[in-house]
């Protein structure tokens, strides 16, 4: 039986890829940050991939490329912007990305698909309508669901490592169903572990910053995990190749940068340092330039070798330092902590482009806004249950 597909808000093909392992069909995928449409058009070269406004996407791009009979589910994961409770001025976003999730319901409706999923943060459920309102958007989101015929649904927040992604990523979730009669359930944890950090970048050689030297040979060391993003036949990928490492790269650093994470111990970040160094010795830090004058909370964390990453983000380069080494991650350690597959081929937009550019997403962008795909999968297998069950 063939499971199918829409994707949209696409971004760099995390859903796709967890889904095509479970053994969806994807049809067409919507997106509009060009640099996203080039990684998931080369990853996913079957897929008819949409590089657009959602909201100016019509029915005659779409229902070429739907079976008749329509699709099983569409996913929708929009941006987070507006949701997320990172930096102090966040929740001062109001405007009209909060609303679109109507566009995943609406393209919903017109390919009669079967169930709709939507991914957000957690803290999406606390967000107004707008800052003097009492109204949550979450609840205009399922009041609207309703509207369009899809009142059975759940809500869950799932937690990325009980998934076998090593990093602690919380994320909500609504599953919901055309059919008022299906039983719908969530993917129950998969793992009796954590995945920690060091089994994530197993294999994955030093690379030195400022060097240039982009590392491409694996070195003798192994995990289990490494070994599943190895394995291009459990993600479908044979056409693929994981002999070599790509986009193993290192960033280039100041000399002043080098000897602040050299200060910085597993588990520590720059707010550790802050509060280390005090008085004469924290200015002494700051005119050498190895401290910033203004502390961030969420910079420069070492991270652990024996614990999940924390969050990846769009900032995951500013954010995470090596946990033995000093540097940056580079794209495919970040690439590790998310579960992208060794072979995933991140080819769009440049290695790194300031983030007040809002038309472009570097790699490391893209990796940080996309969902894991080892979760997207445990999704696809759950979903394939439900309607195999309710049919």
């Amino acid at each position: 039986m063939k499971f199918t597909h829409i994707d949209c808000f696409s971004g760099p093909g995390g859903i796709c890829t967890g889904l095509h392992a479970a053994g969806f069909d994807t049809k067409v995928a919507i997106e509009h940050i060009k640099s996203c449409v080039d990684t998931y058009s080369k990853n996913h070269p079957q897929v008819h991939v949409i590089h657009s406004d959602i909201r100016d996407v019509t029915e005659a791009e779409i229902l070429p490329h739907v079976p008749e009979e329509g699709i099983d589910v569409v996913t929708s994961g929009m941006p987070c912007e507006t949701f997320s409770t990172a930096g102090n001025t966040s929740r001062s976003f109001y405007d009209d990305r909060q609303f679109l999730f109507r566009e995943g319901i609406r393209i919903a409706q017109m390919v009669k698909a079967k169930l709709i999923l939507f991914e957000n943060v957690p803290a999406i459920t606390t967000k107004t309508v707008s800052k003097k309102s009492k109204k949550l958007i979450v609840d205009v989101l399922k009041k609207e669901l309703k509207q369009a015929g899809y009142g059975n649904y759940l809500e869950v927040v799932l937690n990325a490592t009980q998934f076998g992604v090593p990093q602690r990523r919380n994320r909500f979730f609504i599953l919901a169903s055309k059919d008022p009669k299906w039983v719908l359930d969530y993917p129950k944890p998969a793992c009796d572990r954590e995945i920690p950090v060091e089994e994530a970048l197993a294999g994955l050689p030093n690379v030195i910053a400022n060097s240039g030297e982009e590392a491409t040979e694996y070195t003798s060391d192994e995990s289990e995990y490494t070994s599943l993003l190895k394995d291009d036949a459990f993600w479908r990928r044979e056409e693929f190749d994981s002999s070599k490492i790509t986009y193993h790269m290192p960033m280039r650093h100041r000399a002043c940068t080098l000897e602040r994470f050299g200060l910085l111990q597993q588990g520590e970040s720059l707010k550790d340092l802050f509060e280390k160094y005090t008085g004469e010795e924290r200015e002494r830090l700051q005119e050498k330039r190895v401290l910033p004058k203004k502390m961030f909370i969420k910079r420069n964390y070492r991270l652990k070798l024996d614990e999940p990453s924390p969050t990846v983000t769009s900032h995951c380069l500013d954010e995470f330092v090596h946990p033995i080494y000093h540097r940056a991650l580079t794209v495919r350690e970040c690439a590790r902590l998310q579960s992208f597959p060794d072979s995933y081929d991140f080819c769009g937009g440049p290695y790194i482009i300031p983030h007040i550019e809002k038309t472009i997403q570097d790699k490391y962008e893209q990796i940080g806004d996309a969902v894991p795909p080892l979760i997207a999968y445990a999704w696809g297998k759950e979903i394939k249950k439900i309607i195999e069950e309710n049919e």
